[in-house]
């Protein structure tokens, strides 16, 4: 036991730990950590903390609600299969964006099925958006993707062109049949409500059906992060039981590990057992990924130099990294200017409200299709083979984060969407070059714990400062955390991933909600528009 020497405040904190007894059925590592901070601030302020205010403060409850499945899911092995993860959508967020047209649409097809007597007496379709959806939907068009669902468009088919042109002429009206009724709708029927409130979720919207003023249909639904949805009262569907069940990257390590597997081969396993589609399926459906990932990068770098919408007007720049890194007379040099002028296209795109895929998010989806384009067809030219074993790593290490932690902004701030993003193609360039599952896991954890704290702070709600340029430094981040993993004696390693995504959890707990895709704070207030 550290016996306190004086008044020295590591030897306070260290003896008030091993004094502190873990509540029963409480996560002793996330205790700790917690009982840790409180403690260190109370002797460092010079303040005085009984145990039970410790204790009380320790095991806060989350701020989500305990009701939604993104909650309770925590506490089974994950379940999450690759073609719900990766997602086709149009950005700027996959939160706010293809989440929200996800929901409208739902919402729609759920009214399609009314009675006809209930459908007659329809006069339209209204959506209020609260929380975070309300206070930065603007900037992220939320308002445009929810009208497109309510006019029955989905996310993965979208034409831009469409979402463009609700930006451009704001007034146009569109038909909406329901049964023998028709209807009209337009942005006026997309309510921005209370940004601040008691909310299930920070990303909270309520879909109405009415007839005059009376609600025929409602439903309230939460749009949980990478596109992700759930509405009150959610169950979610009958899936096959995993064949390695995990909940933590241990656990995920110790299948691979007894049963000689790759981190990928263990996902693909579980990708059968739960989904019930063959092994070729699930290829398919990443060669499709990969696909569009590698057409996103590809219109953005060939894009013209162009301010993009909004008031920030900033300019496009993808184009001209890339030809300036090119150019550079230092090859390493260059390889880095390389990776992250893909990041910006990819990015841009994301930015310009064009089709991109949540890897996690739309706000981080200029990293993945970075890495995968680098190694492909823009760089090393590796076996697709190898690529499609890097994605399922890499989604891997996303389901452990939306597990444990979170993928949202409005929950976590940015580092559940760069940092996850970031840790994802650490694992996905550590899986392509064949190193074992520890090595795998290190480069993940060290991208990840390099972004902890990141907040959420877009400037006018726009997914542009300091999103895009995230996109870029995450994609260097995943290079040089996978470089770390691959040049060290992996077990050396002193912090492991399921460590940081703790601490994932814990500091997106514990961050100010200005600082949590709000633009209440940091360069959202500091970046003067005029």
């Amino acid at each position: 036991m550290t016996t306190p020497t004086g008044n020295d405040p590591k030897s306070l904190i260290a003896s008030e730990m091993e004094r502190t007894a873990v509540p029963k059925g409480v996560d002793r590592r996330t205790f700790l950590m917690r009982s840790g901070v409180i403690t260190a601030t109370a002797v460092l302020t010079g303040r005085s903390i009984s145990a039970q205010q410790q204790t009380a403060a320790a095991t806060a409850a989350p701020p989500l609600s305990k009701d939604l499945e993104v909650v309770k899911a925590q506490s089974k092995p994950v379940m999450t299969t690759i073609d719900e993860f990766y997602k086709v959508g149009p950005g700027p967020s996959s939160s706010h964006t293809i989440g929200p047209m996800r929901i409208t649409y739902d919402f729609y097809q759920r009214c399609e099925k009314l009675p006809a007597a209930t459908l007659a007496k329809a006069t339209a379709l209204k959506v209020h958006l609260y929380g975070s959806l309300s206070a930065t939907g603007k900037g992220h068009g939320t308002e445009r993707a929810a009208l497109a669902g309510i006019v029955g468009k989905e996310p993965a088919t979208v034409d831009p062109a469409f979402l463009d042109s609700l930006a451009s002429n704001p007034n146009q009206t569109f038909p909406v049949k329901l049964g023998s009724k028709t209807f009209t709708a337009s942005l006026k029927d997309i309510i921005y409500d209370s940004p601040k409130g008691d909310f299930p979720h920070p990303n909270t919207m309520t879909c109405k059906l009415m007839g005059g003023d009376q609600v025929l249909n409602e439903l309230e639904y939460y749009s949980v992060g990478g596109g992700f949805i759930e509405w009150k009262g959610y169950t979610p569907p009958k899936k096959g039981a995993p064949k390695y069940p995990y909940s933590t990257m241990a656990e995920l390590q110790g299948h691979a590990d007894k049963n000689k597997l790759s981190i990928a081969q263990v996902v693909m396993a579980n990708e059968v057992s739960v989904s019930g589609k063959s092994e070729a399926e699930v290829n398919a459906f990443i060669d499709k990924i990969t696909t569009a990932m590698t057409n996103i990068v590809k219109t953005g770098l060939a894009a013209p130099t162009a301010t993009l919408p909004g008031p920030i007007k900033l300019k496009t720049k993808a184009g001209e990294v890339y030809k300036r890194a090119m150019d550079d007379e230092y090859e390493k040099q260059r390889g880095v200017g390389i990776v992250a002028a893909y990041a910006l296209a990819g990015s841009e795109e994301n930015a310009r409200g064009h089709l991109v895929v949540t890897a996690p998010t739309g706000g981080s989806a200029g990293v993945m299709p970075a890495l995968v384009y680098s190694i492909g067809e823009g760089g090393r030219k590796m076996p697709q083979e190898k690529i499609r074993n890097g994605m399922l790593a890499a989604a891997g290490i996303g389901y452990l984060c939306k597990h444990n932690a979170t993928l949202s902004g409005a929950e976590g701030g940015c580092q559940a969407e760069i940092g996850v993003a970031s840790a994802m193609g650490a694992a996905f360039l550590a899986q392509v070059h064949d190193f074992p599952p520890q090595v795998t896991a290190n480069a993940a954890e060290a991208a990840l714990e390099h972004h902890l704290g990141m907040t959420c702070d877009p400037v006018a709600g726009f997914v542009q400062v300091p999103c895009i340029e995230r996109c870029a430094f995450g994609a260097v981040k995943s290079w040089t955390g996978f470089m770390i993993a691959s040049n060290e004696i992996p077990a050396d390693r002193r912090v492991d991933f399921d460590t940081t995504v703790s601490a994932m959890a814990l500091t997106a707990k514990e961050m100010n909600s200005k600082y949590k895709e709000t633009s209440e704070g940091g360069l959202a207030v500091s970046v003067v528009l005029c």
